[in-house]
């Protein structure tokens, strides 16, 4: 199968950017609005990747749980959820990229994907008003030829719906694409399509070690994807 590749669908956070930072600010903005504590970077790590629906509800579980002698027993996360998901938004746009940095050797190993005719896509559960911006301020935007978030369709990964999805923007066949991200969320959704996966060492998976989650390898830097890809294909 990987003699066959001809695209990769690149995840974002925790694959190409390690953006806790700007979760973190943005997260204990929010919550310094709703009058509750402020966050853990730790728990922002084992909390992203699901979308912003899930990391929203999931502080506001926990951080509810924390409160819970000085908050009413109305106050819960289903009345929270919308102004507190309103709030994440302007906080967010506000910081995008101000507290994130590109991993080392995701550039050449983008650079030297796309010299050797790989499509490239950028596939992140992120809401896509917030990934574009973000790629651009990092000097990712040009080499992927499409970029979808989370809200670009029906369900978000680890459904294959968005892989099928891409892989018809990018007019590749699932086999023929390589599915790359950092966490059990993106094998999830790649085995569910049955399009490989390689999963990066240094990300975010929840809390657990990615080399857990199977894949076809786990590599510690972008930059090692072309030449492994190259082995691999023989």
């Amino acid at each position: 199968m990987l003699s066959r590749i001809q695209a990769a669908i690149v995840d974002l956070d925790g694959t190409m950017v390690d953006t806790l930072g700007d979760f973190e600010v943005a997260l204990n903005y929010t919550m310094a609005d709703l009058d509750l504590p402020p966050i853990t970077r730790a728990m922002v790590e084992r909390t992203v990747g699901k979308g912003s629906e899930h990391l929203i509800r999931s502080v506001l579980a926990h951080q509810l749980a924390q409160a819970e002698k000085t908050v009413g027993a109305c106050v819960t996360v289903d009345v929270l959820y919308e102004p507190a998901w309103q709030r994440y938004q302007h906080h967010y746009l506000s910081c995008n990229g101000q507290h994130s940095d590109v991993y080392p050797g995701v550039m050449e190993g983008l650079q030297a994907l796309k010299s050797e005719g790989i499509r490239l896509a950028c596939l992140t559960n992120k809401p896509l008003s917030f990934a574009q911006p973000l790629l651009q301020a990092k000097g990712l935007a040009g080499f992927f030829d499409q970029v979808f978030g989370g809200d670009s369709f029906e369900r978000k990964k680890p459904d294959p719906l968005p892989i099928l999805k891409t892989c018809e923007a990018l007019d590749t066949t699932v086999a023929s694409t390589l599915m790359v991200g950092d966490s059990s969320n993106d094998a999830q959704a790649a085995h569910a399509a049955a399009c490989p996966v390689v999963l990066v060492t240094y990300g975010y998976n929840h809390g657990r070690p990615v080399q857990e989650t199977p894949a076809v390898a786990w590599l510690d830097s972008l930059a090692h994807l072309p030449d492994w890809l190259k082995a691999s294909r023989g």
